[in-house]
């Protein structure tokens, strides 16, 4: 029964691959592959989901070839079904199929018709490598897969500006999260000693036996898996997101935001949930977190003057309250609970078009206000209080802008001396003599400790320079490439990181490195003055480079398509359990070395076109 779980990941991927080489102009044939796909993955899904209950519902689990293997460290991909996969497949499954019907009518001759049913199927595909995940590594194989599927949909208007700008604020809260979940598998590799399944966190004596003395490490893994979920599903501090996620087409809204996407924070929980249900600590945080998140998110819905944001709020509102079930350990009422808030919000949204005219409809004729509500027993200083703070949001993103951005931008713009020649200059030289001290140390392990470290905030420091960057493309794309460089010579201190592992780590960043500045070249000829001051629209004139360096970016960021992605794993497998410093600054590297390519791919090819023979958007639009 075990191999029957790669259909469900084959499926989706030959659809979305079939997809791609089908003409824009072909409609009917576009929405029939999405359709065809995402129904046959139903139809054999049900029927396995009968098979399976009929033989007693056992735990499936299915490792797949290893795809690399050294001394002490293996990759590998692993599948594994239970009842949660089963909820979550059900429910995923059956509203892409009715999302997928409504899309085909709801976005007929829409400019962007194919596009839109490409990025449907790709999200799927991630979907089901998330669900059907046996380990942290295929699960965030699947994480990342929705979290530049989400970039994608909500820049879907790409002609203009809010949406773009919106899809960047979103893709950077779930980079943030990002680091949650990737400081939890650098952790857990030390902790187990392996690359650990989930199947395996169901036995209780062996997580007892490696936390009874390991109680520390185990808070710490417990308190990523909770950062990352947060932001995922949009708790607090990170809930702002979820209303700026809306910009894109309402089916996107719909099955992203509404129902499947915004519930894998919940999922990771339940998930790991074995690793954690003894430390009480970290129960009560998670308790506390969806109380306050609840909390909150239901006095802003409140207040809100569009649908959709109320819909967001109130969505994760509920969430906030599977947080709270999964805290207390009621695995199954959270997995109802899950269904029904999904089920209830993508109906929602589908319909919050034709809700919006009954509204009005229902305001001219049959409106009567409350004449008395719950806030009215407050003191009258506190009721206005908490309606501003709500009216503001509670000023959630202004305090992620101070938290992250701000920060991050004002360490960068202190490196404005910097530009293409004097990074050559300062970088080759610097990186040799970093060569020197590595063969030195290596030959006398006590000079020093501290080398690791050094590299890899000096490689930090240039992604902050990157992400900040204004003038020049081309010094912005390089300090992220000359960025894995510091890291891998970082990493090169510690023994048994070998040279042929560094090679293969940099051999991906080296072939995106190269497409991108082939890129950025092509697209200086053809439109002679670039910089990232403003959005400019290129994808509208040049759609083939656009898609190329799309893919550059990806594989610079370590999205799963080049060996980058498996580099970035088995250099974390490397990080001493007391290098703290290096692999958080590393993390950070390869976090915000993402963002600043994806800001990068929608400043030059997303937004209102620059040139005004075209047609542009007002800003507001």
């Amino acid at each position: 029964m075990d191999f029957i779980l790669q259909i469900f990941i084959l499926i989706p991927l030959i659809g979305f691959l079939i997809s791609l080489f089908i003409p824009a102009k072909k409609e009917t044939i576009i929405s029939w592959t999405a359709f065809f796909t995402v129904g046959l993955h139903m139809a054999t899904f049900l029927v396995f989901l009968v098979y399976w209950l009929w033989n007693g519902h056992p735990v499936l689990n299915l490792k797949e070839i290893p795809i690399i293997k050294t001394s002490g460290y293996e990759f590998f991909i692993d599948f594994y079904f239970d009842k949660i996969t089963a909820v979550y497949l059900f429910v995923g499954s059956f509203l892409t199929f009715l999302v997928t019907i409504y899309s085909r009518y709801y976005l007929h001759r829409e400019s962007g018709y194919k596009r839109f049913f490409n990025t449907i199927l790709f999200f799927y595909f991630g979907y089901n490598i998330a669900v059907f995940s046996g380990n942290f590594e295929t699960l965030f194989m699947g994480w990342e897969v929705l979290g530049i599927s989400s970039f994608l949909l909500i820049a879907f208007y790409r002609d203009r500006y809010l949406p773009v700008k919106n899809a960047l604020k979103v893709f950077s809260v779930y980079r943030i999260g990002d680091i949650g979940m990737i400081l939890a598998m650098w952790a857990s590799h030390h902790l187990w000693h392996e690359n650990i399944t989930f199947l395996k966190l169901n036995n209780y004596e062996l997580v007892h036996e490696h936390l009874s003395g390991h109680s520390a490490i185990g808070i710490f893994i417990s308190v990523m898996i909770l950062v990352a979920a947060a932001a995922k599903s949009a708790q607090l501090p990170f809930s702002s997101w979820l209303p700026r996620a809306m910009e894109g087409p309402t089916p996107s809204s719909a099955i992203f935001y509404g129902s499947l996407s915004v519930h894998l924070g919940a999922f990771l929980l339940l998930r790991t949930f074995p690793f954690w249900e003894h430390q009480t600590s970290v129960r009560i945080l998670i308790g506390a977190l969806g109380l306050a998140t609840s909390t909150i998110a239901s006095l802003i819905a409140r207040v809100q003057s569009s649908v959709k944001s109320q819909i967001a709020y109130s969505s994760i509102a509920q969430i906030g309250i599977i947080f709270i079930e999964i805290a207390l350990g009621l695995e199954d009422l959270a997995l109802v609970h899950f269904a029904g808030n999904a089920f209830l919000r993508t109906y929602q949204l589908l319909v919050s078009p034709s809700v919006v005219s009954y509204k009005i409809r229902e305001q001219l004729y049959n409106f009567s206000p409350k004449q008395h509500t719950i806030e009215d027993t407050f003191p009258k200083k506190i009721e206005y209080s908490i309606y501003l703070l709500s009216l503001k949001e509670w000023n959630l993103e202004l305090f992620m802008d101070h938290l992250v951005r701000r920060p991050s931008k004002s360490i960068g713009k202190k490196l404005s001396f910097l530009t293409v020649k004097r990074l050559y200059i300062l970088f080759i030289p610097t990186y040799l003599i970093g060569l020197f001290l590595l063969f030195l140390v290596k030959a006398n392990p006590t000079i020093s400790q501290y080398l690791p470290g050094f590299f890899s905030i000096l490689g930090f420091i240039l992604v902050l320079k990157s992400f900040s960057e204004r003038k020049s493309p081309l010094l912005a794309w390089l300090l992220i490439i000359t960025n894995h460089f510091w890291v891998a010579l970082a990493i090169s201190f510690n023994e048994h990181f070998s040279l042929l592992e560094g090679l293969f780590y940099l051999s991906g960043v080296l072939v995106a490195g190269v497409v991108g500045i082939y890129c950025l070249e092509k697209l200086r000829k053809f439109e002679k003055n670039i910089s990232l001051n403003r959005f400019y629209g290129m994808s509208y004139e040049h759609p083939k480079l656009a898609l190329l360096f799309l893919l550059a970016c990806l594989g610079l960021m370590g999205f799963p398509i080049t060996t980058t992605f498996i580099g970035e794993d088995l250099i974390f497998s490397h990080i001493h359990h007391d290098q703290f410093v290096l692999a958080y600054f590393t993390a950070s590297s390869f976090i915000f070395s993402g963002l600043s390519v994806v800001r990068m791919y929608a400043r030059l090819f997303l937004g209102p076109h620059q040139k005004s023979y075209h047609e542009i958007p007002y800003k507001s639009a």
